[in-house]
């Protein structure tokens, strides 16, 4: 639960035996870290390729976000964190987290 805390402060947790889920309307943590540590591109692929109408499905690694580090992860080795995002604005809300660095092409 630290680890989620750690990206999403204001997360709302609901925890059973085997599993902790939660939800939150603030995404602020998770841009502010994705721009400090100057991974945007790479967060917006993530975002783009998890992509399923109006959601987005990313996995990060627990033991980074145990830290306050987001690091978008490939089964490591104490698991994952599941993120979804849902907006009936994805487009609108992938670019608040996770804006372009690469100038459009004119």
């Amino acid at each position: 639960m630290r680890a989620l805390r750690n990206l999403f402060p204001d997360l709302q947790i609901e925890s059973t035996e085997h599993r902790v889920r939660g939800t939150t309307e603030n995404l602020d943590r998770l841009r502010e870290l994705i721009r400090n540590q100057r991974i945007r591109d790479t967060a917006r692929r993530q975002l783009v390729a998890g992509r399923r109408e109006n959601h987005t499905t990313v996995s990060l690694s627990k033991q980074a976000a145990l830290v306050g580090v987001v690091n978008f992860a490939a089964s490591s080795p104490l698991g994952d964190i599941a993120i979804e995002i849902e907006s009936d604005d994805l487009d609108g809300t992938i670019d608040y987290i996770a804006e372009s660095t690469v100038a459009p092409k004119t």
